[in-house]
């Protein structure tokens, strides 16, 4: 088999199919680049929760769950460390409006049974002391955590070698489609890779491919976010010690402190095509709106900007399993939570391409939702 993209759901997909017995090769120029190497790593189902995601929710919560041990597996495996911390999540509110909103989330969470405490502003910063006095109160949240995403991506590239997958480090330019199914690709190279199955996991580029026959895919847009890298003190104790998250002036913003004394700071939403240009002004909001959150974070070292592309899909959940091609599968449209859905992606996609069963719960989640409804 083989799977297009190899970002770490791409790599997640090809790893899990290896061990599973399978033959697998993956195409792509540079493995374990893409979104994951500017994402913060948020693991976080419940703070990322929106009114009717309750699908995504369960997805997210299967894939949560799984992270400990699949990051201890990956490390054990290869000798990388992922960067995955149980650090917790803390979502706080700026003004009465905010606060207020976070309270109608708060009771959200209790009818779904899920774990979050309300704590008040002076509670927030009991937890974390640098938050602006402003800080009007907030959610906590003990089980949504991180992890570094470049250090998975690298984790997955070794393990995936380790196990014998075929690495073709150049970019697929074609779908092959012989007698109506997917037989492998074309690459820039010009050599034919065939595949008895391929998997799609390309990103936001994913419907692109030349080759793919119309309506196989919906569209997959690309979301840009720009992301901050700073540098905290180590000297005098943590900056901050776990992710922090709220949202200022209508934008989401969210803080990610790393064991090694990197801060990420993101991210912007941009409707802008495939535009991977960092701006000075998506700097300046970010650090506006961090500042209001955090004053202090001004007088850090500002060592690295970036900018990725969010795979979204029409209804920004991602695409699993079986498309209406014979022999071609999708692992694609995660949006804002590839990070946090790739343990639960790569099993999923592992069972359907050994077994030829969709676990049922990939069955929301299917490309063929979005197939036109044919009148009864």
């Amino acid at each position: 088999m083989l799977v297009v993209g190899g970002g770490i759901i791409g790599l997640g997909v090809a790893w899990r199919a290896a061990q599973r017995g399978l033959a697998v090769a993956v195409a792509d120029p540079d493995p374990g680049g893409g979104a994951a190497r500017v994402a913060a790593g948020m693991l976080a189902p419940v703070t990322e929760l929106q009114y009717g995601e309750e699908p995504l929710l369960r997805l997210g919560m299967a894939s949560n769950e799984r992270y400990a041990a699949f990051a201890a597996e990956l490390t054990e495996l290869t000798g990388l460390d992922t960067g995955y911390r149980a650090t917790g999540t803390l979502a706080v509110a700026l003004d009465s409006d905010d606060r207020e909103e976070l309270r109608e989330l708060h009771a959200f969470h209790g009818r779904l049974g899920l774990a979050s405490t309300w704590l008040t502003g002076r509670e927030c910063r009991r937890l974390e002391p640098m938050l602006a006095p402003g800080v009007r109160g907030g959610l906590h949240v003990a089980d949504d955590h991180q992890v570094d995403g470049r250090r998975l991506a690298a984790a997955l590239v070794a393990a995936c070698a380790l196990a014998g997958v075929v690495f073709h480090r150049a970019e697929a330019v074609e779908l092959l489609v012989e007698d109506g199914r997917a037989a492998g690709v074309r690459l820039s190279t010009g050599e034919r890779v065939a595949a008895g199955r391929t998997v799609l996991a390309a990103g936001s580029r994913s419907h692109l491919l030349p080759g793919l026959p119309d309506g196989v895919l919906p569209a997959v847009r690309p979301v840009k976010g720009q992301v901050l890298r700073l540098r905290m003190p180590t000297a005098h104790g943590p900056f901050l010690s776990r992710n922090v998250r709220a949202v200022v002036r209508g934008q989401h913003l969210y803080l990610v402190p790393r064991a090694d004394g990197e801060l990420v700071v993101g991210a912007t939403t941009e409707e802008l095509g495939h535009d991977t240009t960092v701006t000075a002004g998506g700097v300046y909001e970010l650090l506006r709106d961090a500042h209001e959150l955090v004053p202090g974070i001004t007088e850090l070292p500002l060592v690295e900007t970036g900018a990725g592309l969010r795979p979204g899909s029409p209804d920004n959940a991602p695409l699993l399993g079986p498309t209406a091609l014979a022999d071609l599968a999708a692992a694609t449209g995660h949006y804002r939570n590839g990070v946090l859905l790739t343990p639960v992606t790569a099993d999923l996609l592992a069972d359907y391409l050994a077994t030829g069963e969709l676990p049922p719960l990939a069955s929301d989640f299917t490309p063929d939702r979005f197939a036109p409804k044919v009148p009864a």
